[in-house]
């Protein structure tokens, strides 16, 4: 038969004590990454209609632009690419610097593509 001593008893409460304490600490982060997650829901469908906004806008005045600005524009932002690249930035910010390019890129050669078949 086992015997135990005070300190035994002792131990024993201290840690139901720290079990009690860290389960307590866990809901009330629990609590507060709800109530965070509620909050960024609740403002979510206002980010993404803003959102939506700009993104009209900027192709909008992509479509209004003159070939020079779009040609500048473009040869920027690859040169902010690159440089950003050979500065060795990571990879995900060299990419969204390639994004404006990509849409400048892309509305220079449908501008021509246009013009090269109305021609014919």
């Amino acid at each position: 038969m086992t015997t135990r001593s005070t300190t035994d008893f002792a131990a024993d409460s201290a840690e139901s004590t720290d079990g009690a304490s860290v389960r307590q600490t866990a809901g009330e982060v629990a609590a507060n990454v709800r109530g965070a997650a509620e909050t960024v829901a609740a403002h979510l469908p206002e980010a993404a209609a803003q959102t939506r906004a700009a993104v009209d806008e900027a192709a909008r005045r992509i479509e209004s632009g003159s070939d020079e600005m779009l040609t500048a524009g473009t040869t920027l932002s690859l040169g902010i690419a690159i440089g950003m690249l050979v500065g060795g930035a990571p990879r995900i910010l060299v990419a969204l610097a390639l994004i404006p390019a990509a849409a400048m890129g892309l509305a220079i050669l449908d501008r021509n593509s246009r013009s090269s078949t109305s021609k014919l």
